[in-house]
């Protein structure tokens, strides 16, 4: 066996193994060992996409080398190498840039505490993207709501408090549901590898008798898995859990854990039902309403928010709801369109609410109107955050206008959905620029206003010279990933359809 095929395990256990020694580590070493983790993570990830992209072909790891039904499979391909790489890097740098989030707003004996949460998120990402179990993936949906609810609690404020309490309990009714959906499909199949189900699955469709069942279990982990990412109208735990949570914190939950969950929603569409399966029945053209529903009044909700961090929040809704109408296309370019947004929205969102945070926390100005001037007090937070902005309307050269392209280009080629696609895709376009330059604009106006109480954001003890060139770098970093994947989007694409067309 290839060396290099151990890469996905070592991925997930680094990140484990990171957590438990994070535990005995004081707040500084814990974030230098998390660093240090994601960025071995990142080169892992790395190796394994060019690898894989070279042989063209995937690869299976049994683990213990031990094949079913007694040993556990993870599954590697290029589309897993290129999300496990989107999730690590985006990860890496929402810690850089959110250190000084952390050093605020987390207290000094518990920061170990919120790097384990961080440490258990990418390992509970990691295990949903490369396992080929079914049961094995609800373990670390479990985990990831765990390490989640964690992440917006860690403030200790009571705000805080209730917001994660309320995303644990409709993360719970959503992970319940996608459990009922795997107990049936054990049911009538009998297995829990994704291969052997969806072997198991090809035979019972051809079954009249099966079809309702079938179609049941597809829903129920479908709702189940929007539930949890925040799909309309299951979103009304977004906007307090975004908006509350430190930068660090917004920044991993709206840019990889929401996305976790449609991809294994994805997978599961095509490795354990079989995506003929999934397309006769309805459930696609009911994602693709909820979806283009979401973008619509997901955008007329950011326009109503008077509070930058919650608009940026209210955004996520509409973004999620284009990943959905991508899905609900149903082919193979809507799929691909989808989880290129995926990448788009993760860097983007990343990009908004850390580069936000210099003139929204160190100002204590989170409403519009008091944000009057700052692109000139903060000029390269208010550039990056700009680049976000732009993105997210889609400009060209950045990669949310690929996104556009590419969703239009899917409605186009679809059969009765293209007319509601491209619709949609103008109206929300129109509605972005509205509420997101709207922010741009405030940003670089005078205004007597603009003159802010408060302490600078990088000073005293926790605002040292590291936390603020780490920050900028983060900034700078995102804003260029954003800029690749607008310029370099075909290598990116190819990589999509490639692992696509042999997810099967």
């Amino acid at each position: 066996m290839d060396f290099i095929n151990n890469f996905p395990f070592f991925s997930i256990m680094l990140c484990m193994f990171c957590a438990i020694v994070t535990f005995v580590l004081n707040g500084r070493y814990a974030r230098h060992l998390t660093r240090i983790v994601l960025g071995l993570v990142i080169v892992l990830s790395l190796t394994l996409l060019i690898k894989l992209h070279i042989s063209g072909e995937s690869f299976v790891y049994y683990m213990g080398h031990f094949p079913a039904p007694w040993g556990n499979e993870i599954r590697a391909g290029e589309l897993e190498a290129i999300l496990a790489l989107f999730v690590s890097v985006i990860a890496f740098f929402a810690v850089l840039g959110g250190l000084n989030a952390i050093l605020e707003d987390v207290e000094e004996d518990k920061q170990n505490l919120y790097f384990i949460l961080v440490d258990m998120m990418v390992a509970s990402l990691l295990a949903m993207i490369y396992t080929n179990d079914l049961f094995t993936a609800y373990v670390f949906i479990e985990i990831n709501t765990i390490a989640g609810c964690g992440l917006i609690m860690i403030r200790q404020l009571g705000k805080s408090i209730v917001t994660a309490v309320r995303y644990m309990v409709i993360s719970l009714v959503g992970s319940g549901l996608f459990l009922i959906g795997v107990t049936l499909l054990y049911t009538i199949t009998g297995h829990l590898l994704m291969s052997n189900i969806q072997e198991a699955v090809a035979e019972i469709a051809s079954h009249e008798s099966y079809r309702t069942t079938l179609t049941v279990i597809i829903a129920l982990m479908s709702v189940g898995l929007a539930i949890k990412s925040g799909l309309f109208p299951f979103h009304s735990w977004i906007p307090e859990a975004y908006g509350t949570s430190n930068a660090c914190s917004s920044a991993l939950l709206s840019s990889v854990v929401s996305k976790g969950y449609i991809f294994l929603l994805i997978k599961i569409y095509y490795r354990v039902i079989g995506i003929d399966v999934v397309r006769s029945s309805s459930v696609l053209n009911i994602l693709y309403v909820f979806g283009v529903t979401a973008i619509i009044l997901g955008s007329v909700l950011a326009i109503r928010e008077k509070n930058i961090r919650k608009m940026i929040a209210y955004s996520s809704v509409a973004q999620i709801g284009y990943i959905y109408m991508g899905i609900g296309i149903g082919t193979t370019i809507g799929f691909v369109a989808a989880i290129f947004h995926i990448f788009a929205h993760g860097c983007t969102k990343a990009l908004l609410f850390i580069s936000s945070t210099e003139f929204t926390e160190g100002s204590h100005a989170k409403r519009y109107d008091e944000l009057y001037g700052f692109g000139h007090k903060y000029r390269l937070s208010a550039f990056c955050f700009s680049v976000g902005a732009f993105s997210m309307v889609g400009f060209p050269l950045l990669a949310g206008f690929i996104s556009k392209v590419w969703f239009a280009k899917a409605g186009i080629d679809s059969d009765g959905k293209m007319l509601a696609t491209l619709i949609a895709l103008a109206v929300s376009t129109l509605l972005n620029c509205v509420y997101f330059l709207r922010a741009v604009v405030i940003l670089y106006s005078e205004n007597k206003r603009s003159e802010s109480k408060g302490t600078p954001y990088f000073s005293g003890e926790a605002g040292e010279r590291p936390a603020k060139v780490q920050y900028y770098l983060a900034i700078m970093a995102l804003t260029v990933i954003n800029f690749v994947l607008g310029i370099a989007a075909g290598p990116i694409m190819t990589v999509i359809e490639n692992g696509l067309g042999i997810f099967n």
